[in-house]
This record gives C-alpha cells, structure tokens and sequence, in this order.
C-alpha cells in the first residue's frame, strides 16, 4: 500500500467571519484558540487534495482543493492566510495564523503556502503584519457526536449464521441486500478494493460529516437501495 503524505501545521489562532455582527457591535470573527480541554488546532492537507481545519475531535473546517482556483482565493501576510470562498454566489472568510516565535511562524506559513501553491495562486500581501487574530474568548462548546444508525429489520436470522462465501460477481439485488445488512456475505476480493488508502479514509469521512447535506444524502441513498430491493 502505498504511503500516504500529509502536511500538517499547527496554528496560533483560526477564524470564521460572521456576516452582520459588526454591525450589532460584536466580533466579525468567531475565534478559536488551543487549549488544554479543547485541544490544539491544527491544519492539515492530505494527499487526495483535502484542507481540514481541526481541534482535538473535532473538525472545524475543511473543503477540497481540487478545482480550487474556480472558488478560493488565499492571500498571504506575514504569518496569517486569509481565504475567499465563494460558492453559488455566496462568500465567506476563513483566517488562521501559524504557532511559534515570529520566525518559526513565518517558516512554519510558508511552508503551508508552497503546499497550497500546488493547487492554486497564492497572493503574497507585503506591509507591516496583520492585526492579532483576537477576541472576547468563547465557551469550548462539546463535540458533536454522530451516531451511525445500523438498520438491522429482517437481518436477525441471515447475519445469525455464517456469511455466505461468493465466488466471482455478484447480482445488483445480491449487492443491495448485502450493504442494507439484509444478506451476509463474504465478498469476493475484487470488492474489497477501495480507491481511498487507509489514511485518507478518515479525514474524507470527518470532511463528509461536515457538509451539513451529506445527512440527507445517505437517506437517499438508502432510499434509492431499497427501491433496487424492490425492482
């Protein structure tokens, strides 16, 4: 299996800007910061091409950088990146500063910037640096859990036995039946084969979890799998 590179960078701060509250006289930016009990935030970009923002467990942020040069716009100043995301008309910011000295965070962007540049053009700002990323501190709210819900009606008795061993294809229904846990079987290795190596797996799973339709999309599927059942 082939090995799986990831950059990973820790950073100082991260920021979301909130639309109108400037206006309402609070912060534009909803800062995040490491901590003991929340963390350290950390951004990483793997090899299939994914930005994920972290802290601890959770995920903050994350989209794909294929195709970015259609969306995203990041500009560099002194240790901070700003990015401009703007999807069916819509914007919004991201801001993060990298940790360490003034030297080491300046390396330590850099770097992240000469990642980035494999995907798109990184404007570089010249001046003096960037206000601090700061802000009134925000309770650590807990994370959020997903919880998978295993659909096991009319499975008792198939997956109480042994799964049956198949050898060669399989049927559209068989394969239906199986992935709905309707049917055991023992796959033959042609369908254990995934485009994804174990490393990536995860992090486009968490990326999955937060796109706020990707709920809906399972449910279709899953609607769409029983009306193969059902043909």
């Amino acid at each position: 299996m082939a090995t799986v590179h990831k950059s990973i960078w820790t950073l100082k701060r991260f920021g979301r800007f909130l639309p109108g509250t400037k206006e309402d006289g609070g912060n534009p930016w909803k800062m995040f910061e490491p901590s003991e009990s929340a963390g350290e935030l950390v951004l990483t970009i793997v090899e299939s091409g994914h930005m994920l923002v972290s802290q601890g467990h959770d995920l903050l942020d994350g989209f794909s950088l294929l195709d970015a040069p259609s969306y995203l716009k990041v500009q560099q100043k002194s240790d901070t990146l700003l990015f401009r995301l703007t999807v069916k008309g819509e914007s919004r910011l991201i801001r993060m500063q990298f940790s360490g000295t003034r030297a080491e965070a300046l390396e330590e962007c850099s770097s992240a910037v000469l990642r980035l540049k494999e995907y798109l053009p990184v404007t570089t700002q010249r001046g003096p640096p960037p206000p601090p990323l700061s802000c009134p501190p925000t309770p650590n709210q807990p994370p959020t859990k997903t919880t998978a819900q295993n659909q096991q009606a009319g499975a008792g008795e198939a997956m109480a036995t042994e799964p049956e061993v198949v050898q060669g294809s399989l049927s559209i229904k068989r394969l239906t039946q199986h992935f709905l846990g309707e049917h055991g079987l023992s796959l033959p290795l042609v369908y254990r084969h995934s485009a994804l190596s174990r490393g990536e797996l995860e992090p486009f799973v968490r990326l999955c979890l937060l796109d706020p339709s990707f709920p809906a999309l399972v449910e279709e599927v899953e609607g769409e799998l029983r009306k193969v059942l059902q043909d």
